[in-house]
């Protein structure tokens, strides 16, 4: 899940690996860990502008890298591979990266992903095994725990992500029509690429509602008397009716 701290993790790894070999004290209480001749990471997202070089290439050029140097005694960290192109030749990339990783090098991985159709390789590819970021939900609040559990997760949590970055509701609101048209839509036999939903004005898509709710949210309703509560409730509905009489003309 996005925010749940898998990139963090997976840098921590490489980071105690390489503390432990140069016989250094790891932060754990205790750790079992092999002797690598190597350690690769493609992490991060970043282009070449001296170079001319975008964000996906760069981060080709570093796969391509790993594929050749790596061995079966290397450390390898792959952080979403795949992330910077359409989904499907992501998808793509980021399956045959992990099925030669497992079959030719046979290197210890950490591969993350939101590609949750990849997690259908464990069982099929020797030696993959999955693990994701323990999440809690509580209505539309998501609360992480910060634990890796065995086990795969089936979303990402990219909404509430943004609902707590701050993306403005009526945004939101149309994501989610756009998320549930997504998730129930089946893709028509012969279809490779998936089909965008039309766009539906959102009823509240307008500066207007915004600060109508910005009122509502200054509102500080510990401090306010039941008759200065009517009042402003009042002002509400006033400045809404009026809102709504001026998107009828």
């Amino acid at each position: 899940p996005n925010m749940a701290g898998k990139s963090t993790y997976i840098r921590s790894v490489a980071l105690i690996c390489l503390m432990g070999q140069m016989g250094s004290f790891v932060p754990a209480r205790e750790a079992t860990l092999p002797v690598v001749d190597r350690i690769f990471a493609r992490v991060g997202a970043s282009d070449d502008l001296s170079r001319g070089l975008s964000t996906f290439m760069v981060e080709m050029q570093e796969t391509a890298t790993i594929l050749k140097e790596a061995t079966s005694h290397s450390l390898i960290i792959l952080d979403e591979i795949g992330r910077g192109t359409s989904t499907y030749d992501g998808m793509s990339i980021a399956q045959s990266v992990l099925e030669y990783i497992a079959s030719s090098i046979k290197a210890k991985t950490l591969f993350s992903t939101h590609y949750h159709e990849l997690t259908n390789l464990e069982g099929v590819l020797p030696g993959v095994k999955n693990y994701t970021m323990a999440v809690k939900e509580k209505g539309q609040e998501v609360i992480f725990m910060r634990q890796v559990v065995p086990g795969r997760s089936d979303k990402s949590y990219g909404l509430n992500v943004a609902r707590l970055a701050g993306i403005p509701l009526p945004v939101l609101t149309r994501a989610e029509s756009i998320l549930a048209g997504l998730e129930s839509a089946s893709a028509e036999p012969g279809e490779h690429q998936l089909t965008l939903l039309p766009y539906i004005p959102s009823p509240v898509d307008n500066q207007a509602g915004e600060r109508l709710l910005d009122e509502l949210k200054e509102i500080d309703i510990n401090r306010i008397t039941p008759l200065e509560s009517l009042r402003i409730l009042y002002e509400l509905q006033q400045k809404a009716l009026h809102q709504e009489g001026e998107d009828e003309h």
